[in-house]
C-alpha cells in the first residue's frame, strides 16, 4: 500500500511555527483538494486531521493480513478531470483502474450482464426484451442532451440569486439563457429528472423489470428516497453524470482503493508545500472582531492564519466550530433544517474464493466491475418501504464490487474482498439503535448474498460493518449521511447549504466552507474543494488589489 501520512513531531513551540496563510479543517479528500490548490498559489497552508490518517470516508485499511478493505467509499467516477491535470496527480500515482462491467443478477436464476461492447449490451437486453434493445438508443440520446446541459454546473460556482451586484446578475442571466435556449423537449427532460422520480421517466422508455431495476439503482443511492419518488430522478441524474475518460456514468476503482486515491492527493499536497497535521482534532475555530484568525485544538493548542477553510459537513461548520450567535438567525435556522439523514451502510467480507452464480457456472469475469442486487424498482421500493417506518431492509438493495477481481492486490492470492454498499438502513432506529442491530443487518444483507450466490456464507472469512452511527462515529458526517447532506433539490446549486451561502463563504470574514455539503456535493469529486480554493483566491486578490 502507499505509504500514509505520518503525524507531525509535537506542536511547535514559537508563535511564528503557528502562522499559517492557511488553515484547512479536515483532510478529507476535498481538505486535500482544497490545500493543494491554496499551496501551489503559493498560501503556506496547514491541513488538519482529527483521524490518524487522510482521507475522510476514502480510506483503504489492512482489517486482515492481506486483505484490504475500502470501509466506506469505494469507486470514483465524478472527480474533476482539470484537478487530476492542476494537481500533477499522475505524477505522485494516480491509477484509475476501468471497472467494465455491471452484473445484475435475478431471484429467478437469469441476469443481466452489461459492458463495454455496445452491440453485445443491445443483445443482452434483447434477451430480456427486443423492445426495450430498440428503445434504448432513444433513451441514451435523450438523457445525454440533459447530461451535457448539466455537467457544466459541475465546475462552477453558483450564482448568488439574493446579490444585486452586476457580476452576480450576468451570471444569473447567462444561466437562464443556457436553459431557455434548450429544445422544448430537453427541457422538460431536464426538469422532469431534476424534480420528479425516476420511475416515471425510466417507464417511458422501458419495459423490462431487470433493465429498470437496474438503472434506477443509481436513483437512490444515499438518500432516503425510493424509485417512485420525487426527487430520485435528481439522484440518478448526478450518478450518471459520473464519468471515467468522458464517458458518461462509466465508473473506475483507483489502485488500492480510494484510500490509494487520497494518499495521492496528500503527496499532491504536500509536494506543493502544504503541510499535514494528523491526530489533530479542531475544538473550534477563533474568531476576532467578526472575523476568523485561526483555530483551536481540542489539546489546547492554537494555529493561526487569516483564512480558515472547513471541509466538514455543514452542521459542523456552522453550528459546531463557530457559536451559532456570531451568525444569522435565517442561516442557523436553515442549517438546523438542512437534511442528512443518513440511510447508507457498508458490510464488507473477506472471501476464501469467488462467488459462484449457478447460470454462470465457474465464470468470474462478471465481477469485474459491480454487482447490482435490485432486480426490479419494486424490490428497491419494497427495501425503501422498511426505512420510511424507521427500520432497515428485510432484503436489502446491494452495490457491490469484488475489487480485488481488478487489483490483485487488495487480498492474497487466490481470495477476495468484497465491498457491499447497503441501502436502506436508517440512522433513527424506531424501536432499536445501531449498537444492538449491527450484527442483524449485516445477516441480512449475507442472506441476500446467499440467496443469489449459494455456498456464499462458506467462503466468508471475516465481515466489516459499518452503520450510520460508524460512519458519524467514524469519518465525523452527521447522521452519517454519506454525501454530507442529502440531494433534494431544496439543498443542490443555489441552495447547498443554505440560500445565500452557496458560494463557500460565510458570514464571518476569512472562514469558508469547502466539504461535500457545498454545490456541487458529494461523491469522490473534489469539486468543493477546487471551486472554493479559487474563491478564497479571488477574494485575496481583491485585498492586495
Amino acid at each position: 500500500m502507499p505509504k500514509t501520512i505520518t503525524p507531525k513531531a509535537a506542536t511547535p513551540k514559537t508563535s511564528a511555527d503557528r502562522t499559517y496563510d492557511a488553515i484547512v479543517i479536515g483532510g478529507g479528500h476535498n481538505g486535500l483538494v482544497n490545500g493543494a490548490y491554496l499551496a501551489k498559489a503559493g498560501l503556506r497552508t496547514l491541513i488538519l486531521e482529527r483521524r490518524n490518517i487522510v482521507g475522510g470516508a476514502a480510506l483503504t485499511e489492512e482489517l486482515r493480513p492481506g486483505f484490504w478493505f475500502t470501509s466506506f467509499s469505494y469507486a470514483l467516477s465524478l472527480l474533476r478531470p482539470d484537478i487530476i491535470q492542476d494537481l500533477d496527480l499522475v505524477k505522485h500515482g494516480f491509477m484509475p483502474l476501468l471497472m467494465p462491467s455491471t452484473f445484475a443478477p435475478m431471484e429467478n436464476g437469469d441476469y443481466l450482464l452489461m459492458g463495454q461492447d455496445r452491440g453485445e449490451n443491445i443483445q443482452e437486453i434483447a434477451r430480456h426484451s427486443k423492445h426495450d434493445a430498440d428503445a434504448f438508443d432513444a433513451f441514451e440520446h435523450d438523457i445525454l442532451k440533459v447530461l451535457r446541459i448539466i455537467k457544466p454546473l459541475l465546475d462552477q460556482v453558483p450564482p448568488d440569486i439574493f446579490s444585486n451586484d452586476p457580476e452576480e446578475l450576468i451570471a444569473l442571466a447567462s444561466l437562464g439563457k443556457r436553459f431557455r435556449d434548450l429544445e422544448p423537449k430537453v427541457l422538460h427532460d431536464a426538469v422532469r429528472l431534476l424534480t420528479g422520480s425516476a420511475a416515471d421517466f425510466l417507464d417511458d422508455y422501458f419495459e423490462s423489470d431487470i433493465l429498470k431495476g437496474w438503472l434506477a439503482s443509481a436513483s437512490i443511492i444515499g438518500t432516503k428516497v425510493g424509485p417512485y419518488s420525487q426527487g430520485s430522478g435528481l439522484v440518478l441524474l448526478y450518478h450518471m453524470l459520473g464519468e471515467h475518460d468522458g464517458v458518461f456514468g462509466t465508473w473506475a476503482f483507483h489502485k488500492k482503493g480510494n484510500g490509494g486515491f487520497t494518499q495521492v492527493l496528500a503527496r499532491a499536497a504536500q509536494a506543493f508545500g502544504a503541510e499535514i497535521l494528523l491526530e489533530a482534532p479542531v475544538a473550534n475555530v477563533i474568531t476576532k472582531n467578526g472575523r476568523a484568525v485561526g483555530v483551536a485544538l481540542a489539546d489546547g493548542s492554537e494555529y493561526h492564519a487569516d483564512v480558515v477553510v472547513s471541509a466538514i459537513d455543514p452542521r459542523r461548520t456552522f453550528l459546531e466550530l463557530v457559536d451559532p450567535v456570531e451568525l444569522p438567525t435565517d442561516l442557523v435556522d436553515a442549517i438546523r433544517r438542512f437534511r442528512f439523514q443518513g440511510t447508507s451502510s457498508k458490510v464488507n467480507f473477506a472471501l476464501d474464493g469467488l462467488p459462484k452464480y449457478p447460470a454462470l457456472g465457474d465464470r468470474g469475469d462478471q465481477y469485474r466491475g459491480f454487482t447490482n442486487i435490485g432486480p426490479t424498482m419494486e424490490y428497491i421500493e419494497h427495501a425503501f418501504d422498511d426505512a420510511k417506518y424507521g427500520w432497515y431492509s428485510k432484503r436489502p438493495y446491494l452495490d457491490c464490487a469484488i475489487q480485488s477481481t481488478i487489483d490483485p492486490d487488495m487480498a492474497p492470492p487466490g481470495k477476495h474482498v468484497m465491498s457491499c454498499f447497503v441501502q436502506y438502513t436508517p440512522y433513527k432506529l424506531r424501536e432499536s439503535d445501531w449498537d444492538t442491530e449491527r450484527e442483524n443487518m449485516a445477516d441480512n444483507v449475507q442472506a441476500v448474498l446467499e440467496s443469489h450466490f449459494p455456498g456464499f456464507g462458506d467462503l466468508v472469512l471475516q465481515r466489516e460493518i459499518r452503520t450510520p452511527l460508524d460512519i458519524e462515529r467514524i469519518v465525523g458526517l452527521s447522521e452519517g449521511n454519506i454525501f454530507a447532506g442529502e440531494f433534494l433539490a431544496p439543498q443542490m446549486f443555489f441552495f447547498r447549504p443554505a440560500p445565500g451561502w452557496s458560494q463557500y463563504r460565510t458570514p464571518i470574514d476569512g472562514y469558508y466552507q469547502c466539504g461535500s455539503g457545498t454545490h456541487p456535493g458529494g461523491c469522490v469529486m473534489g469539486a468543493p474543494g477546487k471551486l472554493a480554493a479559487g474563491q478564497i483566491l479571488k477574494d485575496r486578490s481583491k485585498v492586495k488589489g
